[in-house]
């Protein structure tokens, strides 16, 4: 991104103060550090506007794939390593659905990428589009699994190199704003046609090389296509690991713009390709294709996607509040816990175990667990006395009594001070409440 004083270079200096800043230095500022649209200044020529977009330009492009609610964002990324600030777009998982078994196939595949979907701690974890190849199989079954998909809500993928086909294809879905799959060597000004007509994201690869790919990359430069993803050659896990980490560098590190797009990856069914979309996942793939996605390996590649793209600056969160769990009554026993996604989780599921109705207070946090919360002055007697008013909590129960976690048995006192309310030490893991609870009933 250019300095302050690179941009208002470019600005027209009028101080009009139409941006709703009363100089255009003062614009320049905002805009070095993203906190305003180029857009907001009217008086901005073209040409500065080209030049302010260029260099200002994310490292990793943006490329959107769908509609709706499920549509997904790839690219847009700016760190080598989650730890240096997030990864903010996860990789898309795509099961793909290939001509050559079928339409009934087909359609069966595209319902398995619709029903692949679980709750984590609090989340939706899901498949996030299908590919359909065209191989060996009839244009018209192939056409037929188009419409079936288009009529679902997952981003579509078309794997067929064949423009006529895909021209058809993509008017079958237009409203879903598929990803074209893929422009090569031999076909490259045909597909970009097609993409650049229709406004579609384009794959670019089939290469031997990344020079070949940097090559494909600028002719869809000069073709005006600027939503591109980059298909590297993936040979082995090695070749893999190795061209998707020059990429990412290459864009992040140095800018070079011909490498600053989303890869995508589209593998088989081996025991490799597993460990493949496994490192795709860990190691810059954008988007994923496969053509098997079992449950029993999707579900942890799913939950690995969670861990590499959770912010690890900001814990995932449940929203404060009173919960119920089961169907609890007036008489049922209240205790509160954080809002730490993983806490949370953990001692519902542990109050489930008992059988036993109750309400949970989710007190906020910031979504630390218990003992850092606690050791940090995030958890106090007056925090959760506050969370106790504000979510009347005494109109919801009438035992007057709170169970507390044993870790923080030293609020006791307090907490019965500031709220009234008997105060009952509960076991120091959740995984003692059950015995505890059926006790109480």
């Amino acid at each position: 991104m250019p300095t302050a004083m690179e941009i208002y270079k470019l600005l027209p200096k009028t101080n009009c103060g139409e941006c709703k800043f009363p100089t255009c230095l003062a614009f320049a500022m905002q805009l070095a550090n993203q906190k305003v649209s180029l857009e907001a200044c009217p008086s901005v020529s073209d040409e500065a506007k080209a030049q302010l977009e260029e260099s200002g330009a994310p490292p990793i492009r943006s490329v959107t794939i769908g509609s709706g609610e499920l549509a997904v964002k790839m690219g847009d990324e700016t760190q080598l390593f989650r730890h240096d600030k997030t990864f903010y777009n996860p990789t898309v998982l795509g099961l793909i659905a290939d001509d050559s078994a079928g339409l009934e196939a087909m359609r069966t595949r595209v319902d398995d990428a619709h029903s692949a979907a679980f709750e984590r701690v609090g989340q939706i974890l899901r498949v996030d589009s299908v590919a359909l190849r065209h191989s060996s199989g009839s244009e018209e079954d192939y056409l037929e699994a188009v419409k079936a998909a288009a009529g679902k809500e997952l981003p579509i993928v078309l794997m067929c190199e064949d423009a006529a086909l895909a021209a058809k294809a993509a008017d079958a879905c237009a409203d879903k704003k598929p990803l074209l799959y893929r422009a090569t060597g031999a076909n490259f000004d045909a597909m970009a046609e097609l993409a650049k007509g229709r406004s579609l994201p384009l794959v670019v690869g089939g290469v031997a090389g990344l020079d070949e790919l940097v090559e494909l990359s600028e002719r869809a430069k000069k073709a005006g296509l600027s939503d591109v993803l980059l298909e590297p050659p993936i040979d082995s896990s090695g070749k893999m690991l190795e061209n998707m980490t020059v990429i990412r560098r290459a864009a992040i590190k140095s800018k070079f713009r011909p490498l600053g797009f989303p890869t995508i990856a589209v593998l088989g069914s081996s025991t490799a390709d597993k460990m493949n979309a496994s490192l795709g996942v860990m190691k810059y793939a954008s988007a994923i294709m496969m053509e098997e996605m079992p449950r029993d390996f999707v579900y942890p590649l799913l939950a690995l996607r969670q861990n590499i793209y959770t912010d690890p600056q900001v814990p995932i969160q449940v929203k404060p509040g009173l919960y119920p769990v089961g169907e609890p009554t007036e008489s049922s026993p209240v205790m509160f816990t954080t809002n730490f996604s993983l806490t949370y989780f953990t001692v519902r599921a542990d109050i489930e175990k008992s059988k036993v109705p109750a309400w949970l207070l989710v007190v906020d946090t910031e979504g630390q667990s218990v003992m850092t919360a606690f050791a940090a002055g995030k958890m106090t007697p007056e925090s959760v006395a506050k969370a106790v008013d504000d979510f009347k909590v005494k109109e919801k129960s009438n035992r007057n009594e709170i169970i507390i976690p044993g870790m923080v048995s030293r609020m006791s006192g307090k907490l019965n001070e500031l709220t009234d309310l008997k105060v009952t030490v509960g076991p120091r893991e959740s995984s003692g409440l059950p015995k505890m609870m059926k006790s109480l009933a």
